[in-house]
């Protein structure tokens, strides 16, 4: 097959070495392996990491009383740092396996046809090699916490290994990565109690749909080589009726975030944040355009902004109690 070139493929999304600080820290002979795990792209890893940082934030202000201190109301910074580092490492691993698995149709498409593996910078047993030392950091990292959170965070790892190939078979390959980047919410609330309970169940479901649906917003970049190297998604099934089906799964995302708030008894204020995050997510809907593909990947980026919305609501939350006796 003919190398696909289209003009929303060129020089938007750049898959080669940039000017970013990671390639100027790093040794030249070091830079194909930071592509590899996306170093320079650090969206991935933050989307990653909010579930995990919203869930540990929501166990720890879980059932509040007004007697308790301000520091059993707050996630510990060592929890916090660990599910960054996890992040990090996973997010980069999970890249460079989708990069193995995917190293065919990137051969087809201009712009990503500059990747370590279909350009030949690295081979596919120096990449497998990367991908172990990257799993091995995350589970470094897994292991510092309670054996059910342990087992809870191995079954992710199906969930990782069977996304690369959903884009192939179903116009729903979101819904799969929705469940790979949304299980740290499960994971925080594991971390916390040893079990898993209501609220992290619907914290987990609220992240499924937000996760859908910036995905989306994401993969109109690419719809119309998509639709020529055969891979399917929810940018190309909903089509013009992506910002309906964006107002379902956002709206269906605040919802479960807070019926999770709500079962957790975490302080109201904590709705704070929801409603500035859906104040953003509305946003991000009134003003997309699925066929300008810089927009699409500015707006894809802002979900971040929603990630530290919420967070900055819960730890508001835990705040407000501790403090509101002082007061």
């Amino acid at each position: 097959m003919e190398t696909i070139q289209s003009k929303a493929a060129q020089g938007r999304v750049a898959d080669a070495p940039s000017g970013h600080w990671v390639y100027r820290i790093l040794p030249r002979g070091l830079w194909p392996y930071a592509q590899l795990a996306r170093w320079d792209r650090p969206i991935g890893w933050q989307l990653l990491l909010w579930p995990c940082w919203w869930s540990a934030a929501l166990a720890a202000s879980a059932y509040a009383r007004p007697d308790d201190s301000l520091a059993s109301l707050l996630p510990q910074l060592s929890t916090l740092l660990l599910f960054l580092i996890g992040a990090v490492a996973m997010r980069g691993a999970g890249c460079t396996y989708n990069d193995l698995v995917d190293e065919g149709i990137d051969n087809q498409v201009e712009r990503t046809r500059s990747r370590p593996l279909p350009s030949g910078q690295v081979s596919r047993r120096q990449a497998w090699a990367f991908l172990i030392l990257q799993a091995l950091a995350g589970l470094v990292v897994l292991v510092q916490f309670n054996s059910f959170a342990i087992l809870l965070g191995l079954c992710s790892l199906v969930v990782v290994a069977i996304y690369p190939f959903m884009k192939r078979i179903t116009d729903w390959p979101q819904f799969v990565l929705g469940l790979a980047f949304s299980w740290g919410a499960l994971m925080g609330w594991a971390a916390e109690f040893g079990d898993l309970d209501g609220p992290a169940i619907l914290l987990y479901a609220g992240s499924i749909l937000w996760t859908i649906g910036y995905d989306t917003i994401y993969a109109h970049q690419d719809k119309e080589d998509d639709a020529i190297v055969g891979v399917r998604s929810t940018a190309r099934l909903f089509g013009t009726n992506t910002k309906p089906w964006l107002v379902g799964l956002y709206g269906g995302a605040l919802l479960c975030f807070a019926l999770a708030f709500a079962s957790a008894q975490a302080p109201v204020v904590a709705l704070a944040g929801l409603i500035a995050a859906g104040a953003h997510m509305t946003r991000q809907i009134t003003t997309l355009d699925i066929d300008n593909p810089d927009q699409c990947l500015r707006l894809f980026k802002s979900n971040n902004v929603v990630g530290w919305l919420i967070f900055a609501g819960l730890i508001g939350a835990a705040l407000w109690v501790a403090l509101k006796p002082m007061i």
